[in-house]
């Protein structure tokens, strides 16, 4: 990460990982780059101009990972093409974990000894000797997460005292999960299933500010059959002159300060509409009206 940007629109609020490195705490998420999971690929040139948009927009912190691919399209690579060499103060978090085939199916999880080769595989893909922050992701794609995760976290953290990573999170997990692994080595970071509503996870969420672990939702935006909508969320939004998913992004900033937005698209339009999201201040009648409008699932 060695040339120098201009200084970017501050996006929101910064969160510190391990209480060294600072990201804002809106970012971008690649999921979507090379295209919908399982559904065409994207056009590269119009997924590199998004990633390169993100950053100028003020994101700082990315979300990848090697199996986020569609086609002949990689996450990884489209990053690497659109901002290699990345900028100073942009930090890049990717997952290891779940096996994922050519043709897109996921058969398994990565055991201990297989870890290094995800992390290296990252690690040539993005074109760096380090990586800001890995998660172990547990349970594949799903949401069953019960199993230990002690001897997988343990290898990864071996790899962290290698230098061949910054930060260590966890994703998918439960608190016993969670607190198996802080056993182990720092937790920097947790990527969970989280957003106004679908907030089972509340008191991960709410625990994880106490103890200054950053906890960064994934479908936020709505997502794995779970849409969007809302009579609650439709009015705040009617209020605010702006759209479900600004409020989403918006809710999130508010609900805690352990929360990193880390929204995705691979259109040029919603990038903008989601980084716009960091101007929208939510005030206790708004914050009602969503929480009232929630389906919890936990």
């Amino acid at each position: 990460m060695t040339t120098e940007p201009n200084e970017p629109p501050s996006p929101a609020s910064t969160l510190a990982l391990d209480g060294t490195t600072t990201v804002p705490r809106l970012g971008f998420g690649a999921m979507q780059l090379p295209g919908r999971w399982n559904g065409p690929a994207t056009d590269p040139a119009t997924s590199v101009a998004v990633a390169r948009r993100a950053v100028e927009l003020g994101a700082r912190h990315i979300d990848t990972a090697a199996f986020y691919f569609s086609g002949g399209n990689r996450a990884n690579a489209i990053l690497r093409e659109a901002l290699h060499p990345y900028p100073a103060g942009v930090t890049i978090a990717t997952k290891v974990g779940p096996l994922r085939d050519a043709e897109g199916r996921m058969y398994g999880e990565a055991e201990p000894g297989q870890l290094r080769g995800l992390v290296e595989e990252n690690l040539r893909e993005l074109g760096v000797d380090v990586l800001d922050l890995v998660y172990l992701r547990v349970g594949r794609l799903g949401t069953d997460a019960a199993d230990s995760l002690g001897e997988r976290f343990a290898a990864l953290a071996g790899l962290r005292d290698e230098g061949l990573v910054r930060h260590l999170g966890v994703s998918n997990v439960t608190r016993g999960q969670l607190d198996e692994a802080r056993a182990i080595a720092p937790v920097a970071a947790v990527q969970n299933r989280f957003g106004v509503l679908d907030q089972g996870d509340s008191d991960l969420v709410d625990f994880c500010a106490t103890v200054d672990i950053a906890y960064m939702p994934f479908f936020a935006l709505g997502g794995g059959h779970a849409p969007l909508d809302g009579d609650g969320l439709a009015k705040v939004a009617e209020r605010h002159g702006a759209t479900p998913f600004q409020i989403a992004v918006a809710w999130g900033l508010a609900r805690s300060p352990s929360i990193v937005q880390i929204p995705g698209t691979a259109s040029l339009s919603h990038l903008e509409e989601n980084m716009a999201a960091a101007a929208i201040v939510l005030d206790a009648d708004d914050l009602a009206l969503l929480d009232g409008g929630r389906t919890a699932t936990g």
